[in-house]
């Protein structure tokens, strides 16, 4: 997966003249910030450097799960069209871009983002390229929604690991509140980032929301630790972004977990592949989250005809029937 082009094209434009010393820098520096899950009252993109490094290194891998959650959700709920968009934590409009790329017909999208330096840049990103109307609202997601009105789709991506965990319930229960159809929580695909999503998902579920995706159901979590729900996305890596990272690879796998919760019931759910496909001669396994609320690996062989085919072609975070 790559970013749109006009979005690379802006990126690109914007780092073409940051030294790459100091680019590295500020990149190691903000990949601490988000490794080590600070919560220090200090925004990890506070300044203009720091939000350039996350242009570098984290805009790409971001948008890729963004957009892989999007697909899951556009799987599950084919008749969902989106007028309008709330998204929290909005960084420098990661989930815009990919809300508009999915649906070109989306009209409006507010954006609460804390941070004025990343606010200025997702602006100047958007301007003239995003054809829904985007109003930019300075705003912190735990104290700053009050005045916020409903939307189709509300999202919040990679927001949950920046906020104090005795606050996520008021938070989430909030972004409910402002949902007509359906929100979108994205986190890393971490243990803890899993664990974030469960207590939301719980919440959701027993406030009256429908698991869209990627639960097939809307009983408890069949895995336990050390196991964890997880899904992953490939993208590519620009020349700059293997510079920054000191890295060789042309590619990496951006690992996160989502959770779509709807107003709307979804239609029957298939089972949804939460692990890497395992291949052999004439066979392939697969671990699935079935429908009843279980998960297991399941063998598919030649013997199962258009069903073995079905299943070699399925990958992590498919739907399977």
């Amino acid at each position: 997966m790559e970013l749109p082009a006009p979005l690379r094209q802006g990126v690109d434009s914007l780092l073409e003249k940051v030294p790459l010393p100091a680019l590295k820098q500020a990149a190691r520096t903000l990949s601490e910030r988000y490794r080590a899950e600070l919560r220090d009252g200090r925004l990890h993109m506070g300044e203009d450097m720091a939000v350039k490094a996350y242009l570098a290194t984290r805009l790409p891998a971001t948008y890729a799960a963004v957009r892989a959650s999007l697909d899951a959700l556009i799987e599950v709920r084919p008749d969902f069209r989106p007028a309008s968009l709330l998204d929290v934590g909005a960084g420098p409009g990661t989930m815009l871009w990919a809300t508009s790329d999915a649906w070109p017909e989306l009209e409006q999208a507010v954006l609460v983002e804390a941070s004025a330096a990343v606010r200025k840049v997702g602006q100047s990103l958007a301007a003239g390229t995003i054809a829904a109307r985007a109003e930019w609202i300075a705003g912190d997601a735990t104290i700053d929604l009050d005045d916020i009105k409903p939307a189709d789709l509300v999202s919040a991506a990679y927001v949950l690991d920046e906020i104090v965990p005795l606050s996520l319930p008021k938070l989430v229960g909030r972004l409910w509140q402002l949902t007509v159809d359906t929100l979108l929580i994205v986190e890393p695909g971490t243990p803890a980032g899993w664990q974030r999503i469960l207590a939301a998902r719980r919440q959701l579920i027993a406030a009256g929301a429908h698991v869209s995706a990627p639960c097939p159901h809307a009983a408890p979590c069949p895995l336990a630790p050390p196991d964890w729900c997880h899904f992953a996305r490939r993208l590519a890596r620009s020349r700059l972004h293997r510079l920054v990272k000191e890295a060789e690879v042309p590619w990496e796998d951006e690992k996160y977990i989502y959770l779509a919760a709807s107003r709307q019931p979804a239609p029957a759910h298939s089972a949804r592949v939460i692990a890497p496909p395992k291949g052999g001669s004439g066979k392939v396994v697969l671990k699935l989250c079935q429908p009843d609320g279980s998960a297991g690996e399941r063998l598919f062989s030649k013997r199962d005809g258009e069903l073995f085919k079905a299943a070699r072609r399925a990958d992590w975070g498919d739907a399977v029937d």
